[in-house]
């Protein structure tokens, strides 16, 4: 399921996108290209998620670390 979301979710968003550009008229092409705008933005919106969560996981072993000593 993750991998849906984090991979093909923005495939599928910019090659709709692609299509648009490539096919359509004036204001498909203005859709296509924000449809690849947002492909980006939930690439990034994936990559900060996996970044905050890695770091709360990080902060988490270090106090675990500092009660130990």
């Amino acid at each position: 399921m993750l991998t849906l979301v984090r991979i093909w979710l923005p495939v599928a968003i910019a090659v709709a996108g692609v299509i648009l550009i490539a096919t359509g008229a004036d204001a498909a092409v203005g859709a296509g290209i924000v449809l690849l705008g947002v492909a980006l933005l939930v690439v990034l919106a994936n990559l900060f998620i996996r970044l905050a969560i890695q770091s709360q996981d990080d902060r988490e072993r270090e106090a675990e670390r500092r009660r130990r000593r």
